[in-house]
């Protein structure tokens, strides 16, 4: 399949997850993304310990930097930097997730680089922005700490509760993604290329548009986090997660309260049958209620009832048991990477879902086929900068 991005090239001289995620994003759709790393140790996040090393790197380098190529530049030696330069003239994409100053120092910032091509598309993730926050470490945990987010999970009792991912890299990452698409089509369509930027914070933010603009149109209360699994801080009962004679229960929608009452045989909901506004007003009370009657019955009994009732509801799922079913077969999600494996992305074009291709490359090894593309000095040596 030919995918609508190949023969854009990007040049990512970005590190750890935001940035690489943004490369990962157009690699799929086709793009060439040429990585630029430092000499001997490469992106940081080759040594990075989530898992148990492949090769000597983790699953998730390879993961994030599958199908690009690899070249090892010291952005202090001048040599390199004519040589990234070399490849800006010619490239349509920039991307680059260093502290705000930091690729400036370089020589190698929007400022600098736009002269020598007006049409390139310069992307840019920072962890705060141009803000107070700008110079502190832009790092996932720490911007969700300060974008209000864990203050949405979990029940009224429970303390700050992160999310269990990289949420605000991998958010950003596509954000920066989506604007670069963007200012791509600008270009296509005779416009000069354009600084893209976002940074951690205003991910998240953005993130959370649904409940902060409830917020900042009731008056600034502030979310309330049900006392009986929480699930929603703005959303009535039932909406949560409860506990079945055998796993978990997820219970989003109902027509009626009272009608749910019947199915699960709890008659205490039924006054609330002509209250509509009774969900979000006594939700603690009616959580419990169903609390109480879940354990009775196995997840696949309590879904036999409700389901064909029209009551929302799902099976909680860990990954093996995901990984069971056949609706996620049937998604074809578990590519081959080499010799691991990875997820895919998530889109399909016409029909068919994006290819994977290669595993991340070894640290350097396409640098003496990009030096003899794009250097105009032959002689300088493939293993310059390298290894």
């Amino acid at each position: 399949m030919t995918r609508p991005l190949e023969g854009i090239t990007v040049l990512e001289i970005a590190q750890y997850l935001s940035g690489p995620f943004a490369g990962l994003k157009l690699a799929d759709l086709g793009a060439r993304v040429i990585k630029v790393e430092r000499p001997g140790t490469g992106d940081p996040c080759r040594g990075l310990y989530i898992s148990d090393p492949v090769a000597g790197e983790n699953t998730l380098f390879h993961a994030i930097n599958r199908g690009k190529e690899s070249l090892t530049a010291d952005l202090r030696d001048p040599a390199d930097r004519a040589l990234l330069m070399d490849i800006i003239r010619d490239a349509d994409v920039l991307i680059q997730n260093f502290r705000p100053g930091v690729i400036e120092r370089q020589g190698l910032g929007h400022d600098e680089v736009r002269g020598i091509n007006p049409n390139l598309v310069y992307g840019s993730i920072s962890g705060f922005g141009p803000t107070d926050w700008a110079n502190l470490p832009g790092q996932d945990l720490l911007a969700q700490a300060r974008s209000g987010l864990m203050w949405l999970s979990g029940s009224r009792d429970d303390p700050p509760m992160p999310m269990g991912l990289a949420v605000a890299d991998i958010l950003a990452g596509e954000a920066l993604a989506q604007g670069i698409l963007a200012a791509l089509v600008g270009v296509g369509r005779g416009l000069p290329g354009a600084h893209v930027e976002t940074s951690l914070i205003e991910a998240l933010i953005s993130f959370q548009f649904e409940v902060l603009t409830t917020h900042l149109n009731d008056g600034g209360k502030p979310p309330e986090r049900a006392a009986v699994n929480g699930a929603h801080a703005y959303i009535g009962a039932p909406y949560g997660v409860y506990p079945t004679r055998d796993g978990w229960l997820a219970l989003a929608m109902v027509p009626s309260l009272a009608g749910l009452g019947d199915l699960m045989n709890i008659p205490a909901l039924a006054p609330y049958a002509t209250d509509p506004s009774a969900a979000r007003r006594d939700r603690d009370a009616i959580k419990a209620l169903i609390a109480q009657a879940t354990p009775a019955r196995s997840t696949a009994e309590w879904l036999s009832v409700l389901q064909p009732a029209d009551i929302w509801c799902a099976e909680v799922l860990d990954w093996p048991g995901l990984m069971q079913r056949a609706a996620f077969r049937q998604l074809d999600m578990i590519r081959p990477m080499g010799g691991l494996k990875t997820v895919r992305g998530p889109l399909r074009l016409d029909g068919a879902p994006l290819a994977v291709g290669t595993g991340a490359p070894a640290l350097g090894a396409d640098r003496s086929r990009i030096v003899e593309e794009f250097g105009p000095h032959k002689a300088r040596a493939a293993t310059t900068g390298g290894m």
